[in-house]
């Protein structure tokens, strides 16, 4: 007999997802400090809004967390990055 939801839709309960493990993408590569100077990089952590992507969602650790909001924000005051992404006009 299989273990059913109590959502009803039909799917295994959570515990028997095989989720992969997010790794953080600076320890990985042994980064000691996100420079604000590096837009590219940090464009890959903000979203189509102009949102920064919490540690959740991109995997990252809470010490580069941090510092990547700080580089993120510098970026912006510095005008490297938009704040926002500007809204397309149907007209």
């Amino acid at each position: 007999m299989q273990a059913r939801s109590n959502s009803g839709d039909g799917k295994p309960p959570r515990k028997y997802y095989s989720a992969r493990k997010k790794f953080c993408v600076f320890c990985k590569e042994k980064v000691t400090l996100i420079d604000y100077k590096n837009h590219k990089s940090l464009e890959n952590f903000i979203s189509e809004t102009g949102r920064i992507f919490p540690a959740r969602v991109s995997g990252t650790c809470a010490y580069h967390q941090k510092q990547l909001s700080k580089a993120i924000k510098r970026a912006r005051q510095m005008a490297l990055i938009k704040f926002t992404e500007d809204k397309k006009r149907l007209t």
